[in-house]
């Protein structure tokens, strides 16, 4: 089996619970045994490695700018109890500090528990490096307007002309990514029939598409159980971006599954 995972797939890494990601080490094992081969492109890498701080301050931003100043009315100075919240205060304080420079120091070091999940993903993964055709094709590709990518945007662009280029033949390509670029202007739950043509062209095979990693595991690895934040998140943008009322019955549908789901998230 081949699979190819996107990098805001991989960034999203940073945004899972622990659950998820002890579930993702089942991924790195059946790499490791041969039972899908991960595809990756240098420019995915690269890619990763611009964003992921980015990324990763995003995900703990509220962290970082998290304050707890409480104001107590000098009435409260009468109360035994004023004591022990300002201890209680000076505790938290402490301990968010020590968080805040423990969390930064595993950033820095890359020691975060997404890291090594990427980074064994990486050192397992199949690497394809583009070669000056590659890139020439990926500039024309982009010049005259073929999918995927965005105007003056070589990326999606470099990594499809590598797999279109250096995929084994004969063989099925499972495709992970969140990014519309490759997908159906018309249902972007859909890959881009435009790709899909050219792909059956070149390979004589199929692609078949996932939009979350939770769904293609799922489908082909049931055993590695991901949890729903990921997929929440990808539901409500879908609500948000609906253009059609079957689109956003759809969506309400599937986010009726799920428990809470917060007013905050869908602004």
């Amino acid at each position: 089996m081949q699979l190819f995972i996107d990098t805001n797939i991989l960034l999203s890494f940073y945004s899972l619970n622990q659950d998820d990601l002890d579930e993702l080490n089942k991924l790195i094992q059946a790499i490791d045994k041969q039972q899908i081969t991960l595809l990756l492109t240098d420019q995915v890498v690269d890619e990763f490695n611009r964003n992921r701080e980015q990324r990763i301050d995003g995900a703990i931003k509220s962290l970082r700018t998290q304050t707890f100043n409480p104001q107590f009315p000098q009435l409260c100075e009468d109360y035994p109890e004023i004591d022990i919240l300002r201890e209680a205060l000076k505790h938290y304080e402490q301990a968010h500090g020590s968080l805040t420079k423990k969390i930064l120091a595993d950033i820095k070091t890359k020691t975060l528990t997404a890291d090594r999940i990427i980074q064994s993903l990486f050192s397992l993964g199949k690497k394809f490096v583009p070669t000056p055709t590659t890139l020439d094709r990926a500039r024309l590709r982009m010049g005259i307007g073929n999918p995927p990518g965005k105007n003056n945007s070589l990326g999606d662009a470099i990594n499809w002309e590598c797999l279109l280029d250096q995929v084994s033949e004969h063989e099925d390509l499972y495709f992970v990514t969140g990014d519309k670029d490759y997908c159906s202007p018309l249902n972007d739950d859909e890959f881009s029939e435009f790709l899909l043509t050219e792909w059956y062209n070149k390979k004589q095979t199929k692609i078949y598409f996932y939009k979350r990693l939770s769904s293609f595991c799922k489908e082909q690895f049931p055993e590695i159980t991901l949890a729903t934040v990921r997929d929440k998140e990808f539901l409500i943008r879908d609500l948000v971006n609906s253009q059609s009322i079957a689109n956003t019955q759809a969506a309400i549908a599937q986010l009726s599954y799920y428990s809470k789901v917060t007013a905050a998230k869908l602004i």
